[in-house]
């Protein structure tokens, strides 16, 4: 069978040493290595089916490179990791596999290789394990595997997947800001300028914004700023007519955010407006969330923030819940600048040191979630 697509050949010599129930266990015993540079299983120097044995053993996320060619032989705990490229990335070239996150690792990598064991901690990195560059988050290491004359052999690549738990703090973050910077507005009209101003400060999450004003009755909305976003005609028009569907699909669909209160997802946005060019990636952005402002009790929502999506990061369930919190924050930033507003109008009504402020509870359900 052909190695090159990733399907294996099953050796008549598998050898006794393999032993256990793992995927990747019957996986390397099946797979014709006589067809990769390591050559026939049952020719492995000693080194290496002790080094392969004790990472299949492991539940721990473990990957080993061996030899000149850095060939990779992983475990059932690392397979994940790979995402998309598995199961080609058994046997395949480690550099090769991860070229994409080469200008990080390579330097580690080359220095285990040389033999001084190299660690990297929560590091960020942008791999191609599902069709697209994605950011992503590691901790882990490289350790020189030595044969029995002291020589480097290959290395020993013990990994865990931090990208969860480094976008939920990160993310955190942009809530807590919008919180407290937009939460200090003291008008409608300052309030919408504080959370442009916080998203621009964003892009990694939040690659662009943009925010509408509705009127009275809902039959127009008016753009109030944009961040990170070219100001055009098409892209960004000053007024969208929401009762002509015709105008209103020209631009941003917020017609559909009216009888909506939770957020919505635009899609193909390069085919609805021509590249976007915003956020700090090369990439445009595809995806984008309309987020409904709806203060309770109101017919309809009283603006509209549009907020782009990453390139690099797939609309998961924590990123979509992101959006959600993001929405609520910005909600209670407005509640409030309205509050203000009113205890300015009537003073004795609602006394300084009473002013209600946005509640911000948020690291509990960010966490909650996983991809």
């Amino acid at each position: 069978m052909n190695d090159d697509d990733g399907s294996t050949g099953r050796s008549s010599n598998a050898p006794e040493w393999l032993v256990g129930g793992g995927e990747m266990v019957k996986v390397v015993r099946e797979k014709d290595w006589s067809r990769t540079p390591l050559g026939p299983i049952d020719q492995w120097p000693q080194s290496l089916r002790t080094t392969v044995s004790l990472a299949l053993s492991s539940n721990f996320p473990i990957s080993i490179a061996w030899g000149p060619q850095r060939v990779q032989i992983y475990n059932d705990g690392y397979w994940p990791i790979c995402g998309g490229k598995h199961p080609q990335s058994m046997g395949q070239d480690f550099k090769a596999c991860w070229l994409s996150a080469w200008p990080v690792i390579g330097e580690a990598f080359e220095s285990a290789a040389a033999g001084t064991t190299a660690y990297l901690e929560n590091q960020r990195l942008f791999i191609d394990r599902y069709g697209y560059l994605e950011e992503a988050f590691f901790t882990f290491s490289f350790s020189p595997i030595r044969d029995a004359g002291g020589e480097v052999s290959g290395l020993f690549h013990p990994v865990t997947e931090t990208t969860t738990q480094m976008l939920a703090e990160r993310r955190l973050g942009v809530l807590r800001d919008v919180a407290e910077q937009a939460g200090n507005a003291v008008s409608e009209e300052d309030w919408g300028k504080l959370v442009l101003a916080v998203l621009g400060q964003h892009q990694l999450d939040v690659p662009f914004a943009a925010l509408y004003r509705l009127n009275a009755d809902a039959t127009e909305a008016r753009l109030a700023g944009g961040v990170n976003l070219e100001l055009t005609t098409r892209l960004t028009p000053a007024c969208i007519d929401l009762v002509d569907s015709d105008a209103a699909s020209a631009h941003w669909p917020l017609s559909a955010a009216l009888a909506c209160a939770t957020p919505v997802q635009i899609d193909r946005l390069e085919a609805r407006f021509g590249a976007i060019e915003s956020g700090p990636y090369p990439e445009p952005p595809q995806v984008a969330m309309m987020l409904p402002i709806v203060i309770a009790g109101m017919p309809h929502p009283i603006a509209v923030l549009i907020v782009g999506v990453s390139p690099r990061r797939a609309l998961d369930g924590p990123y979509r819940t992101f959006f959600t919190m993001l929405q609520d924050a910005v909600l209670n930033a407005l509640v409030s600048a309205r509050s203000y507003e009113e205890e300015k109008k009537a003073p004795r009504r609602w006394p300084h040191s009473t002013r209600p402020r946005p509640l911000f509870s948020a690291m509990s359900a960010m966490n909650s979630e996983r991809p």
